[in-house]
């Protein structure tokens, strides 16, 4: 990991364990986890809310104030806006996303389940989905929540990512590695 990259991180891990133990304590998980579906969403729709977290053009005041009226609009929970007033005050924005990824990891933590990160070259239906859930449940152990991504480059198959362990199971990947055997013959 490069140096900036663990910097970010651990300021995101020390916010993330702030909101975590806070909403613990307060018995507000619930309206937390349902705060970073929103903050998600809002990063991944808006350019304006990418570009006001990390340019610095913007003051502290001009990034408090605009936050603060996002929150509202958006009913952020009082810890989320807390923790945001503060990162604008600090400069520190610019790891919201990296405290997104924190916290959710947390709070999934806290729940005993795993994310499996599954990329498949058409969108899986919810009972495929399901299935999937409940084959990985049964070799990981743990309730298994699947962050599902399309790629069609992928022809058919899937590419399973579950904490350090991948499965690729793709037929581009069985195409190179045939095509990779070709060239060892030849």
């Amino acid at each position: 990991m490069s140096e900036p990259a663990s910097i970010t991180s651990g300021i995101a891990q020390r916010y993330a364990s702030a909101v975590f133990e806070l909403a613990k304590e307060e018995k507000k998980l619930a309206a937390v986890e349902s705060d970073l579906d929103a903050l998600d969403a809002a990063l991944a729709d808006s350019a304006d809310f990418r570009s006001l977290i990390s340019s610095p053009v913007y003051t502290r005041e001009e990034q408090a104030s605009a936050l603060a009226a996002l929150a509202t609009k958006m009913k952020l929970s009082s810890q989320m806006t807390g923790v945001m007033g503060v990162m604008a005050q600090k400069r520190r924005l610019f790891v919201l996303p990296a405290l997104l990824t924190a916290l959710r990891d947390r709070i999934a933590e806290d729940k005993g389940e795993v994310t499996a990160d599954v990329t498949s070259a058409k969108a899986l239906t919810k009972a495929q989905s399901d299935k999937l859930a409940k084959a990985l449940k049964a070799s990981v152990g743990k309730d298994v929540k699947i962050n599902a991504a399309v790629d069609e480059s992928l022809i058919g198959g899937l590419i399973v990512k579950v904490g350090s362990k991948m499965i690729d199971s793709s037929i581009r990947s069985r195409l190179n590695a045939l095509q990779n055997s070709m060239k060892e013959v030849g």
